[in-house]
C-alpha cells in the first residue's frame, strides 16, 4: 500500500515541480494563439481553460491507462515505477511539447511538426504513421466499448439485437462520423465535461473500493522482481504494454486539437502537462487493482493472468464488481465504456486533420470534410466490423498499436529535441526519454 501512496504523491509533485522546470525550459509568452488568430469556427475557436483539460484528458485517457495497466500489472508491483517516473519524466513531457510546438506553428498537426524540424522523409513518414496510427486507435476503441455494452447487455439478461456486438459497433461509428464531421464545440465542447466527471469518479470508485474492502495492495520493495505468469520478459514488453499509462505517440496527434483552442499558451502547463499526469494517477489505480485483487501465486501473477484470459471486458468488469459491488459497477462501466469513445471519436478528427494538413484541404466547407471523413471512416469500420464477425483478432490490433504509438512517442521527442537545440534550449530535457524509447521500439520490434 505504501508503494502505491509514494508513487501517487510523487505523480501529483512531479506535475507542480518537474512540470514547472519543462514548462520554464520551452518559455511560453503572451504572443497570439492561432485560435485567436485564425478561428475559423470548426477546428479553431477559444474554449474555456478547465474545458481545455478536460477535453484534453479525455482525448489521451481511452482504454490504455485501463486495459494497459491491468496488462501490465501482470508484472507486478514493478509496474507503479513505469508509470510514475515514465509519466513525469517521459509523457508529461511528450504531451506538453506536442501541444505547444503545435502552438507556435498554427495550430500544425504533429506529422507536419516533425517535419518542421526533422526534414521532409521524416514529415512523409510522420504522415503515414500518424492515420495509420490514429485509424488503428479509432478502431481499438471502437471494438473496446462495443464489447464491454454487449457484456452488460447480455449479463442483464438482453437477448437479440442488444446482445449483439456488432449492433453495438455500428452505432458506435455512426456516433465517431457525427464528431469527426462536425465543429468541435456542437459535441466535444459540450459533453466532454459531463464525461470527464464521470471517468473521474469511476477512478476514484476503484481506488476507494481497494482501500474500503480491505484488499492489499502488493509493495515494490517485497516483490521487486518479474511476476509474469508466461516469464514474458519486462525490457521492452512492459514498457510498451503499458502505453497510454505513461507514454503515448497517440497524445501528440491529439495535443494539436487543444493547441488551436488556447486563449494563451501559459495554459499549457495545465492542459497538456497537467491532463498527462491525471491519466498517470487512473494507470497507477487500474494497476494497483490488478495486482491488489488477484492473488499471487507461487511468486506470480496467475490470478490475474486467468481474469484477462476470460477478455478485456470480463476482466475490467470484474475489477468494477469487487470494488464498488453491485450498486458502483453501473456507474463504474459507463466511465470505461465513455473512456474509449471519447479517444476513439477524437482519433478519426485527428486522422482527419493530418490528412487535411497533407493535402492540403481547407476544412470549413462540409463538402471537404466529407471527402476525409468517408474513407477515414471506412477504413475503421472495415477493421472493426472484420474484428465483431471474428475475422481479425483484437490483440493483434491491440499489438500494433502499442508498438506504432510509442514508436510515434519516440519521434516526436527526438522532433522536440531539435526544437531545443535550435532554440538553444535544454534539450536534453526531450533528448533523453527520446533515446530511451528508441530503445524500448526498436526492441519490442
Amino acid at each position: 500500500m505504501f508503494s502505491f501512496l509514494i508513487c501517487l504523491a510523487l505523480l501529483i509533485g512531479g506535475y507542480f515541480v518537474y512540470g514547472g522546470i519543462v514548462e520554464k525550459t520551452f518559455g511560453p509568452d503572451d504572443r497570439e494563439t492561432p485560435a485567436v488568430k485564425i478561428n475559423d469556427g470548426v477546428d479553431y475557436m477559444v474554449l474555456p481553460q478547465w474545458k481545455l483539460f478536460m477535453i484534453q484528458l479525455l482525448n489521451i485517457a481511452g482504454l490504455g491507462p485501463i486495459f494497459g495497466a491491468l496488462s501490465g500489472a501482470l508484472w507486478g508491483p514493478v509496474v507503479f515505477l513505469w508509470i510514475t517516473f515514465g509519466t513525469i519524466f517521459a509523457g508529461a513531457v511528450h504531451d506538453y511539447f506536442s501541444g505547444m510546438m503545435s502552438e507556435r506553428n498554427e495550430g500544425a498537426s504533429i506529422s507536419e511538426i516533425s517535419g518542421i524540424y526533422l526534414g521532409g522523409a521524416m514529415k512523409n513518414v510522420m504522415r503515414v504513421f500518424s492515420v495509420v496510427l490514429l485509424v488503428m486507435v479509432g478502431t481499438v476503441f471502437a471494438v473496446g466499448p462495443a464489447g464491454l455494452i454487449q457484456l452488460l447487455c447480455t449479463k442483464g439478461g438482453s437477448t437479440g439485437i442488444f446482445a449483439s456486438k456488432l449492433f453495438w459497433l455500428v452505432l458506435i461509428l455512426v456516433y465517431y462520423f457525427i464528431a469527426t464531421f462536425l465543429s468541435i464545440d456542437k459535441i466535444i465542447g459540450k459533453i466532454y465535461p459531463v464525461f470527464g466527471i464521470c471517468l473521474i469518479i469511476m477512478a476514484l470508485g476503484v481506488a476507494l473500493g481497494i482501500f474500503t474492502k480491505g484488499y492489499e495492495i502488493p509493495e515494490i520493495w517485497n516483490n521487486f522482481a518479474n511476476l509474469h505468469p508466461q516469464g514474458t520478459p519486462i525490457w521492452s514488453f512492459m514498457f510498451i504494454t503499458v502505453a497510454c499509462g505513461a507514454i503515448s505517440g497517440f497524445h501528440s496527434t491529439q495535443s494539436p486539437l487543444m493547441a488551436r483552442c488556447m486563449k494563451s499558451e501559459k495554459q499549457g502547463h495545465f492542459v497538456f502537462y497537467g491532463a498527462m499526469v491525471s491519466e498517470g494517477i487512473i494507470a497507477l489505480i487500474w494497476a494497483a487493482a490488478g495486482c491488489a485483487l488477484y492473488t499471487i501465486t507461487d511468486g506470480k501473477m496467475v490470478g490475474l493472468a486467468e481474469a484477462l484470459a476470460a477478455g478485456q471486458s470480463a476482466a475490467i468488469y470484474d475489477v468494477c464488481l469487487k470494488t464498488m459491488g453491485n450498486v458502483g459497477v453501473a456507474l463504474a462501466m459507463i466511465g470505461v465504456v465513455i473512456c474509449p469513445i471519447t479517444s476513439g471519436d477524437t482519433a478519426f478528427r485527428s486522422a482527419r486533420l493530418t490528412l487535411a494538413d497533407w493535402l492540403k484541404i481547407d476544412q470549413d466547407s462540409y463538402a471537404n470534410r466529407l471527402k476525409l471523413c468517408i474513407p477515414v471512416l471506412g477504413v475503421g469500420a472495415f477493421l472493426g466490423i472484420g474484428n465483431a464477425l471474428g475475422f481479425i483478432d483484437y490483440t493483434v490490433i491491440w499489438r500494433y498499436f502499442s508498438w506504432t504509438n510509442q514508436t510515434l512517442a519516440m519521434i516526436v521527442l527526438w522532433a522536440a529535441s531539435m526544437y531545443l537545440f535550435k532554440e538553444k534550449k535544454n534539450f536534453w530535457i526531450t533528448a533523453v526519454p527520446a533515446t530511451f524509447m528508441s530503445a524500448v521500439s526498436c526492441t519490442y520490434f
